[in-house]
């Protein structure tokens, strides 16, 4: 079962203000007016009995002290930035998988938290962004992948070759590498590393020469309000060359930095890989 996160989250904001709200104005007074009435009905009272009648309830202690630390991290994940860690390999080379990353929430504009909708208008993803979303068939999960088209333009993808409104987008051979040994098909998977240039962005791409040419070509027209992503690993990625495209309400933010690394929990945490995201 997914967790939404962010809904839990506005909920337990708006619980524990609730509740501390309700303490300031109502029971806080009526704990200190049962306290004055006590010590008015009695010659000598007992302190214990006074703590008591001024304690508030665990409930009420809890809630006034998580608030603040609940609504700063709302503010801050909501508006500002938020930490994600990468599930898969469709960024590889760019991100590896173990990679947490933090993601820019202002630079697509600010969002209300749980609905997403755009409240400030900033800047719209640019080509060559890498981009956090919500899968637009479960928005309930996060994607990563790199802007290719914004709106209005003409993508295609033939022989493994990308072009944008008609121009080839320039790419340059680094080298040829290998996987690590894959049982389910009793080799190790050869692939080739491309540096790409879209947009102002220089990156590299991975392609796997194990699979066909081919496999995923089509032509796409980018409609109004909606982007066109693909991952950096060209072949071992579900993108929106199978699934369509992202629409603006979708967008979470700018993947913009690496600050660990941290691949299975029997590892320990490294740094190897921080640094921007390119």
């Amino acid at each position: 079962m997914d967790l939404n996160f962010p809904l839990i989250l506005v909920t337990a904001v708006f619980a524990t203000g609730l509740i501390a709200l309700l303490d300031r104005l109502i029971l806080a007074p009526r704990r200190a007016k049962a306290a004055e009435n006590y010590r008015s009905s009695v010659k000598a009272p007992i302190p214990e009995t006074l703590e008591s009648l001024e304690r508030e309830s665990a409930v009420v202690e809890t809630s006034r002290s998580v608030f603040p630390v609940l609504l700063l991290v709302l503010v801050l994940r909501s508006f500002l930035y938020e930490p994600f860690q990468i599930p898969s390999g469709s960024m590889l080379p760019t991100l590896e998988i173990g990679d947490f990353i933090l993601v820019n929430k202002y630079t697509y504009g600010l969002r209300l938290p749980v609905i997403g909708t755009k409240v400030l208008s900033v800047n719209d993803p640019q080509r060559g962004d890498v981009m956090v979303f919500k899968e637009p068939a479960n928005p309930n999960i996060n994607f990563i992948k790199r802007v290719i088209g914004v709106p209005g333009d003409k993508i295609t993808y033939v022989n493994k070759t990308l072009y944008v409104n008609g121009d080839k987008i320039p790419e340059s051979f680094v080298g040829e590498r290998m996987d690590d040994f894959d049982a389910h098909i009793g080799l190790r998977p050869v692939y080739r590393i491309y540096d790409e240039s879209i947009g102002d962005v220089t990156h590299e791409i991975r392609k796997d020469m194990m699979i066909p040419n081919r496999r995923a070509e089509g032509e796409w027209i980018v409609p109004e309000g909606e982007y066109f992503v693909m991952g950096d690993n060209r072949d071992r990625s579900n993108d929106s060359r199978f699934w369509g495209f992202v629409p603006d309400n979708n967008v979470v933010g700018k993947a913009v930095y690496i600050w660990m690394h941290w691949p299975s929990w029997t590892e320990i945490p490294n740094f190897r890989n921080n640094g921007g995201v390119q």
